[in-house]
């Protein structure tokens, strides 16, 4: 059985929508936080995931 783990918001530390398996890589995907609602750039491989760009969503003044 393959190991699968949760995939964690680099901005906030919670949990994402997204598991990954031992045997899965990443390139260039855009990660969303639902509770946190940022974005960003990871890469992942052998269950490690790196941050390549924080793509904060700027929300416009009221």
């Amino acid at each position: 059985m393959k190991r699968i783990e949760w995939v964690h918001c680099p901005v906030c530390g919670s949990k994402t929508r997204l598991q990954i398996r031992a045997d899965t890589e990443l390139k260039n995907f855009p990660l969303y936080c639902p509770k946190c609602k940022q974005e960003s750039l990871i890469n992942a491989k052998d269950l490690q995931v790196t941050v390549i760009k924080n793509l904060y969503k700027k929300e416009p003044d009221a």
